[in-house]
């Protein structure tokens, strides 16, 4: 059965299955176990109860770091709650009840690291204000979904960019930080720009942005905008718009790794089986 102190000193271990190096794990468990006495004050023991919270039979994961590394493994690995109840020595409804216990705890949890990207586009300039210096890039990524059962929905939900069945958001990073602003959830067929004028985002004056070609004619107001240029059809592009474009993807590039870095996770990677569940931007 899986446990943190079986682990606890199997740093490659734990990073497999988690994300995490031991130090990482560590300091998300200080926030994870607040967020998680805030969660029994407000549901079991301030409410009124036939008996005090904590009689009864024992919980199968008592200690707070199982429960974190239960939630990290099960983001992580995105096994089905059958295989998750089994490492964890549980059954499957327990797995079940655990799974949608604890994300919302993690969702907090992230929330006091200050790890959790802006969701409200109407506050994005007034946290990028916040932010020091203002070079910013913007992408586009797609998750696969089931295939949809209305016809309607699957010709929506069809991304001629991935050849299947997808969502799609989009964000905002810093040039040399982290990811900064996540849109909504859209289907995979609205273009990049359409998203950009429809959640019509501000940005602080003297702000720079890297895009790249599917953003084109997306020129906010106050901003100076960096994309590659396209080829001219029937053409070829000069010696020195070849070396800007390359310029502009190798800073580009930077946002890239930070969706793989929130890909290392793979439940947002495969289509997602459990619909209710709220994920957490890791």
């Amino acid at each position: 059965m899986l446990s943190y102190p079986k682990v606890q000193n199997k740093p490659r271990v734990l990073q497999s299955l988690t994300g995490l190096r031991v130090s990482e794990f560590e300091q998300l468990w200080v926030s994870f176990e607040r967020a998680w006495q805030d969660y029994l004050e407000h549901h079991h023991i301030q409410i009124p109860r036939a008996r005090r919270y904590g009689g009864g039979r024992k919980a199968q994961l008592q200690d707070s770091r199982d429960k974190l590394l239960f939630i990290l493994v099960y983001f992580r690995l995105y096994p089905t709650q059958e295989v998750q109840g089994f490492l964890f020595g549980i059954g499957q409804p327990q797995a079940h009840d655990w799974v949608h216990k604890l994300t919302p705890i993690l969702n907090q949890a992230l929330g006091y690291e200050q790890q959790l990207p802006e969701r409200s586009p109407w506050r994005l300039e007034r946290v990028l204000q916040e932010c020091v210096g203002l070079e910013l890039i913007i992408d586009g990524t797609e998750r696969r979904i089931p295939r949809p059962k209305d016809k309607d929905e699957r010709k929506q939900h069809y991304s001629g960019k991935k050849k299947t069945f997808t969502v799609k958001n989009l964000l905002i990073s810093q040039r040399q930080g982290k990811v900064l602003y996540l849109s909504d959830t859209y289907e995979g067929k609205k273009h990049d720009k359409a998203i950009c004028d429809e959640e019509d985002y501000r940005f602080p004056e003297g702000t720079q942005l890297w895009k790249d070609t599917g953003f084109q004619g997306y020129e906010p107001e106050g901003v100076k905008t960096h994309q590659p240029k396209k080829k001219p059809r029937n053409g070829e592009l000069s010696e020195a718009d070849k070396e800007r474009n390359q310029e502009i993807s190798r800073e580009r590039v930077q946002i890239e790794h930070h969706i793989g870095g929130i890909k290392r996770y793979n439940i947002v990677v495969h289509p997602l089986r459990t619909r209710t569940v709220t994920l957490p931007i890791l």
